[in-house]
């Protein structure tokens, strides 16, 4: 049985070129990057290289793209970075609730260190007010922390709206881009962007490897002690083949129009709605459809079948979808994200799926799904029907 995958917010599939150049990498530049022979400094060279080709995919300077561990590590090390560098001007901070786990369990310890924290709510579309962010910064504001693409529903912030406001006030601006990195444009220096986080799995590039962007002038805290790599701002032998495909992962989505991009998602948007309608399936769409919104995430509620059935269902029929984040799947916990967009008591939480499409999907995939999901469908809402 053909198994289609369709679950590219959790990770994506890594590139046939990134597996080829990692894997002449970790043959041919094994040596370590700090050292000063030849060995290290061609692997140095190699590191170097991928930091200009990301700085200059998010318009900023080579020296302020610090490779870490992944998206998780970055938005840690932001967010309790600011708290220390920035506690004798203030310990106000201000989130969302739909952001990361990240993110938000970072901003709960500091709650519990005498921080205080200000969540914004969200609409049904999942986007914050602007006029509720204006009104709950303060001169104690000291970080703003809005991420750029949400991971369960595909909406996409106002970033440079967001980024002047803050500009004009104390706080600084951290963007989690973990999502918006390859499926929207990102500029640092447009968007008043201060701190970025990142994810190289979540592009086509490999796992546990990031980059958090710094801008130039402002100098965090470390978080991970030891030797001086990455400009003394984080400690350990940075992982060269991995950085190296990274980079080229990175150059791959500069080469792949992002407008065309979220139209080939749009299109599979288009059809999997079509053919339910056509089949005359009891749903609802979570997800925006318009506006602000990255189109590779499809949230759908079906109405009167269990979130876990549906994908376990899907999953025996050889499609990988999700309940929402990856982060969170192995738990009963309701979604953070459908909670706060919809209300605790909404069916939508535990009636709802994550449709989440990447570069390397095609239409005739999409159309499996849709025929399969239809299938599913109708035999749960039929039985619930029923009983």
């Amino acid at each position: 049985m053909e198994q289609i995958y369709l679950d590219n917010a959790a990770t994506t599939p890594m590139s046939p070129a990134v597996i080829d150049l990692i894997s002449d990498e970790m043959k041919n530049d094994f040596g370590n990057a700090s050292s000063t022979h030849g060995f290290g400094r061609k692997a140095r060279n190699v590191v170097e290289s991928a930091r200009h080709t990301i700085a200059q995919a998010i318009n900023a300077k080579d020296q302020e793209i610090i490779f870490t561990s992944g998206g998780s590590e970055s938005n840690n090390n932001v967010i309790f970075g600011v708290a220390e560098l920035r506690k004798d001007i203030g310990k106000h901070l201000i989130t969302t609730k739909i952001e990361h786990e990240s993110v938000l369990r970072s901003m709960q310890k500091l709650e519990s260190q005498g921080y205080s924290v200000t969540y914004l709510d969200v609409d049904r579309d999942g986007r914050i007010s602007l006029d509720d962010l204006k009104q709950a910064l303060t001169p104690d504001t000291i970080l703003v922390s809005v991420m750029a693409v949400n991971n369960e529903v595909g909406t996409v912030n106002p970033l440079k709206e967001i980024g002047e406001m803050v500009a004009e006030t104390n706080a600084y601006f951290h963007v989690d881009a973990v999502q918006g990195l390859g499926n929207i444009d990102l500029d640092v220096q447009d968007m008043k962007i201060d701190f970025m986080s990142t994810s190289a799995h979540k592009i086509n590039g490999p796992k546990f490897l990031g980059f958090l962007y710094e801008r130039d002038g402002i100098r965090l805290p470390n978080l991970i002690y030891g030797g001086d790599q990455e400009l003394k701002r984080r400690a350990g032998t940075e992982n060269v083949p991995g950085i190296a495909g990274f980079g080229l992962a990175v150059e791959e989505t500069q080469e792949v129009s992002k407008a065309e991009l979220q139209e080939k998602y749009t299109n599979f948007q288009k059809l999997v709605l079509d053919r339910l309608d056509q089949a005359g399936i009891d749903y609802e769409v979570n997800s925006p459809l318009t506006g602000l919104v990255s189109h590779h995430v499809l949230n759908l509620r079906i109405k009167g079948a269990s979130t876990y059935l549906l994908i376990a269902n899907l999953d025996l029929a050889g499609f990988a979808i999700s309940g929402g984040s990856a982060c969170t799947a192995g738990s009963l916990t309701p979604s953070h994200v459908l909670t706060a967009m919809f209300g605790p008591d909404s069916p939508r939480i535990s009636e709802s799926i994550r449709v989440s499409f990447g570069r390397y999907n095609t239409a005739e995939e999409v159309a499996a799904f849709a025929d399969a999901l239809i299938k599913v469908a109708k035999r749960m809402q039929e039985k619930k029907t029923q009983d």
